[in-house]
């Protein structure tokens, strides 16, 4: 399931793709997925997409999505991997500070995770102020500014704008990931490339205590795993920077050495702030795009219309009665019957389709092990091949309004020395109920009249 299926099953049933008993022969095919209307939906249109004209909908705005996605996803890692870089840059003359980097890997991440939050309750409305704040979403209409089969292509689907507004929070999740991944790669390039002195310095009275109890409660999270990973009080303490007077505390000189393991903080907060709880969010947001796109293949125009005509019956019962016509006495045959019986061993179409048979069958209320097409494009051999494996009560559907040929009457005089009964059943057009007309039954009545075969019947 996902946005491909979504849109070609859109385009499928705007095309009204698909005969009323086609739909029907599909869920007799698969009636295990009667009680799975999603995956019915979904195998239709697996069947039918090679119906639609190449290129089809989905993929035209597949690629356009990805193209977007690819080109947000570059800018995206390469503003992380600068801004990594601005702030981790040492002249040699001052310490870098790492408040900026702290507040770009955890506050911001936190922020933004909180407002996509928010953006996930809101995601069922048209209009969603904190979704249309991401650039994916600019960036798409930006895309329907321009000419041509592009902004075409966009203005011939009408997509749920719940659907939409969750692909953007989805992608949104994933272009902050990559984002953050460009951070942690700067940091690390940083670390190893170069000798950085880390201090801390803020405008906020905050004792080297308070701050290195706020650092422990940040690092609680992998204070476990990795304990070299939380900075130390007397780290804390010989790394306060102060900017007055434009010099370094001498004390600061003297432990230089050490003032680099603030790096080890600094990568694993950036590694779960920014990535691994963005990555939380990002599965979040994938949980929430496939909730509402599930939700949405029941919604689209059509889709119910399909699911009642796959899984209900062309028509429920099948009548006797006839519109009296030619015949008064409404008698065409010496051996007819009225009603089918429940069951037989096998069902014969003349020139007809397995899935013509399922829908005929369903339709009468017939119930049938074994179905096969005979005449029609059948070779001579593959017809007697068929007699020679039939054996007990057959019904053997014909076109009503094609009168039996020659080739018919052999076959079904081959039939009956195999068969036990034979009950031939004329049927008609869908829009007639199935229902024969009584000038029909009465030429093919004439013809089993001549044949004179006692193992065959006529159903009227």
């Amino acid at each position: 399931m996902n946005l491909t299926s979504y849109l070609d099953l859109y385009a499928l049933l705007d095309k009204k793709s698909g005969s009323r008993e086609e739909r029907r022969a599909f869920g007799l095919e698969h009636e295990n997925l009667k009680e799975k209307p999603l995956q019915q939906l979904l195998l239709w249109t697996k069947e039918y997409r090679g119906h639609l004209k190449r290129p089809r909908l989905s993929e035209k705005i597949g690629s356009y999505l990805y193209g977007i996605t690819l080109t947000l996803g570059i800018i995206a890692f390469l503003l992380g991997l600068f801004s990594g870089i601005a702030l981790l840059n040492y002249s040699g003359h001052e310490p870098v500070n790492v408040v900026y980097f702290m507040a770009m890997v955890i506050l911001l991440p936190l922020l933004t995770m909180a407002l996509a939050l928010i953006s996930m309750f809101r995601a069922g409305a048209s209009r969603s102020f904190l979704v249309h704040l991401s650039p994916a979403y600019w960036m798409e209409k930006i895309i329907r500014l321009f000419p041509g089969s592009v902004k075409k292509t966009f203005d011939e689907v009408q997509i749920n704008p719940a659907i939409v507004n969750w692909l953007i929070i989805k992608r949104s999740q994933m272009l902050a990931l990559i984002f953050s991944a460009g951070l942690l790669l700067a940091l690390l390039g940083m670390v190893v490339t170069k000798d950085i002195a880390f201090a801390w310095s803020t405008t906020l009275h905050i004792a080297p205590q308070e701050f290195h109890r706020m650092l422990e409660t940040v690092a609680l999270p992998w204070k476990g795993l990795f304990p070299s990973a939380v900075p130390s009080l007397s780290l804390i303490e010989q790394s306060q920077y102060f900017r007055l007077g434009e010099k370094l505390n001498p004390e600061m000189v003297k432990h230089a050495s050490q003032l680099g393991e603030w790096w080890k903080f600094l990568a694993c907060a950036t590694l779960f702030y920014a990535i691994i709880l963005r990555f939380c969010m990002w599965l979040l947001s994938v949980a929430g795009y496939r909730r509402i796109l599930k939700r949405s293949f029941f919604n689209l125009d059509g889709s119910e219309k399909l699911l009642r005509e796959m899984n209900e019956p062309v028509i429920t019962t099948s009548s006797s009665k006839r519109e009296p016509a030619f015949e008064s006495e409404g008698k065409h045959y010496s051996r007819e019957i009225n009603v089918f019986n429940d069951a037989y061993d096998r069902t014969l179409g003349w020139a007809m389709s397995e899935d013509d048979l399922k829908v005929l069958n369903d339709a009468m209320g017939v119930i049938s092990p074994m179905m096969e097409d005979v005449g029609g494009t059948n070779s001579l051999e593959e017809d007697r091949k068929i007699v020679s494996r039939t054996e007990g009560s057959v019904l053997l559907y014909v076109k009503a309004w094609e009168p039996p040929t020659m080739d018919f009457v052999d076959f079904l005089e081959d039939l009956a020395k195999t068969a036990d009964t034979i009950t031939v059943a004329p049927v008609g057009m869908r829009e007639e109920a199935y229902l024969p007309g009584n000038r029909e039954l009465a030429v093919w009545g004439r013809k089993l009249q001549n044949l004179g075969e006692k193992k065959v019947w006529l159903k009227i």
